[in-house]
């Protein structure tokens, strides 16, 4: 069953910080939404509803619906802002989007196979370099996520984003900037071993042995 997103969403005419204020204190999310050919829409939706939409990894790179005055508009997240140290969604950004034109987006790399892993079987440790990738494709292709099989991989490999495999329309914008953005996804590496921290017990023990023959020579001497 495919996961649907829908927020109710009211117009608003005041704006300004002190409006945004009266509007959270409300229990309500300013928001805008522009893009489409159309002007900008300064709304306000249920925090409530916002919060448990988050909930969903899917939302953030997923198609929503917004209902606004009998209408509804299909929109994607394109920004949002919380609270720094409060449970509160401060602001949201969202973009209208058309069948027929293609979007710019962001969606979540969802990694599988680590415990199969040679490398790590080996000893190894998973670094993911990247936990999202930007996308380009038309709405009907946007995917939820990206999945990086990782289970094939030694101790010294790593995935870029050319070795991703993209579901079927949808485009890496990064690669097209030449090979110096193929960016690492997940990598394989060794542990460190601090060889140091074994050794130096050991150098500190022979350099109090030394001591104490010295001390014991000196002795020896004054005798």
């Amino acid at each position: 069953m495919a996961i649907s997103f829908e927020l109710n969403a009211e117009p608003r005419s005041d704006t300004g910080k002190g409006a945004s204020r009266r509007l959270r204190h409300a229990g309500k999310v300013p928001a805008i939404m522009y893009g489409g050919g159309k002007d900008p829409e300064a709304l306000s939706l249920l925090h409530n509803e916002v919060q448990r939409n988050l909930e969903h990894e899917a939302f953030y790179s997923h198609i929503l619906t917004v209902k606004l005055g009998g209408t509804e508009t299909r929109a994607i997240l394109r920004d949002m802002q919380r609270h720094p140290s409060r449970p509160v969604i401060m602001h949201m950004d969202l973009q209208r989007i058309s069948e027929s034109e293609k979007l710019k987006t962001h969606a979540p790399l969802h990694f599988i196979g680590e415990d199969v892993a040679p490398g790590v079987k080996a000893g190894g440790l998973v670094s993911h370099e990247l936990t999202e990738v930007g996308i380009e494709c038309l709405p009907k292709d946007l995917p939820e996520f990206i999945e990086v099989d990782i289970s094939g991989m030694e101790v010294g490999d790593a995935l870029h984003l050319s070795d991703l495999k993209v579901p079927d329309g949808v485009t890496l914008p990064d690669l097209a900037r030449g090979e110096g953005h193929d960016l690492a996804v997940v990598s394989i590496h060794a542990k460190r071993v601090v060889e140091e921290e074994a050794e130096a017990p050991a150098a500190e023990g022979g350099a109090a042995a030394e001591g104490g023959e010295a001390a014991d020579s000196g002795e020896g001497e004054s005798s």
